[in-house]
């Protein structure tokens, strides 16, 4: 493939989660400026899951229509959808009037260029007077840029799809449904060879895909990918203000800054792997959890230490988790479409558990305590 398909490849993937992502690494700067305060990351983690109708609609789709959803039209809807919530967030993000939280759908590798604006940004933090710095740009300038990520997102899809230099280098798809693409990949498949030397054609251990994971193995799958969704995507971000705040806002700008999803690991897909892994990120989870719930008296509140703990939490717990869902994909990616399609149901899915199951936690019965940064009562 030619340099300007990869280009645009990956301009078009930046914008798969760019508006979501971006918005959460932007919290700390608007969680000081608006009537919910710390309660902000609970709601949006809850308004986000109405858009699982879009899953859920294509999902059905390919179950009991194949072939029928031109997939083509929902990508220019979801890029377009998410340039204007963008652009209706630089004007009126900081309006009380009524809520304006929208939502946004995507999937994909994406925020990592958000994050590394939103650090250059910057947030100056005072650990003993509760004083909000002016950051280097304003929010408003921030939602133009991730306006202008979307767009840039929208002109790479147009070209990959019409531009001759591209055009020719992909399988002929004409309605956009993928169909034509899976037959090409099913016919390549078919070309391989079907006996290696010394080895016999091994007998499919279940009808699942290629038939190379037992039953018991792809629920295995599914489970993992269900409960690290959670963790990762609404249920630890729901209270990263109360476990990142009281340490200041730095603490909590860089912890936001790292949950980025661009991680770019060597093929795995030792299932062991994946099951120590996703111990060891829910481990650190606990930790994070933990620190939330003490708030607003954490541990180490004062100490530099406790804020270089809670960043150094959440980098290796978004890093390590953000590895087993690469793994996943990558063992379903061989799998088939279906597979695929099924992988991004169950991340909905677990990203409705985790913000079913917080959103109550954290508003309603108040198992979470804010306060200010003064920390006089920890003292």
């Amino acid at each position: 493939m030619s340099i300007l398909t990869h280009v645009l490849a990956g301009l078009f993937g930046m914008g798969s989660w760019v508006t979501i992502c971006g918005l959460w690494v932007e919290l700390p700067l608007i969680v000081p400026q608006v009537p919910e305060g710390w309660y902000l990351p609970s709601y949006i983690s809850i308004i986000v899951q109405l858009a699982n109708i879009g899953p859920l609609f294509v999902t059905l789709m390919h179950r009991f229509h194949p072939g029928k959803l031109n997939e083509t039209a929902v990508i220019y809807f979801i890029v377009g959808f998410g340039i204007l919530a963008s652009l209706f967030l630089a004007f009126f993000w900081s309006e009380t009037a009524e809520y304006l939280m929208t939502y946004y759908v995507g999937e994909g590798l994406s925020g990592l260029v958000p994050a590394l604006v939103a650090m250059v940004q910057g947030v100056d933090a005072n650990y003993f007077v509760p004083r909000y710095q002016p950051a280097i740009f304003s929010v408003e300038d921030y939602f133009f840029f991730l306006m202008a990520m979307m767009v840039v997102c929208l002109v790479a899809f147009i070209l990959l799809k019409y531009h001759p230099a591209v055009k020719h280098e992909r399988p002929n798809n004409i309605n956009g449904n993928g169909d034509s693409i899976l037959r090409w990949k099913n016919k390549k498949s078919e070309q391989k060879p079907m006996m290696r030397f010394g080895k016999a054609i091994q007998k499919p251990r279940s009808t699942f895909g290629t038939g190379k994971h037992t039953w018991m193995q792809v629920i295995y799958i599914y489970i993992i990918l269900a409960w690290v969704t959670t963790l990762t995507n609404t249920g630890l971000p729901s209270v990263q203000s109360y476990s990142c705040l009281q340490y200041g806002d730095q603490a909590y700008h860089w912890s936001a800054g790292f949950e980025i999803n661009t991680r770019q690991p060597t093929k795995c897909g030792s299932l062991v792997l994946m099951g120590l892994l996703t111990s060891i990120g829910s481990l650190i989870g606990v930790y994070i959890m933990g620190m939330a719930m003490m708030s607003p008296c954490p541990l180490l509140v004062n100490e530099t230490s406790g804020a270089v703990i809670i960043v150094l939490a959440w980098f290796f717990f978004i890093f390590i988790l953000s590895y087993v869902k690469v793994i996943v994909a990558v063992i379903l990616r061989d799998e088939g479409h279906s597979a695929l399609v099924w992988c991004g149901a169950v991340v909905q899915l677990g990203s409705m558990l985790g913000a079913v199951t917080m959103f109550p936690l954290v508003n309603i019965y108040d198992f979470f305590t804010s306060g200010d940064q003064c920390n006089t009562n920890c003292l």
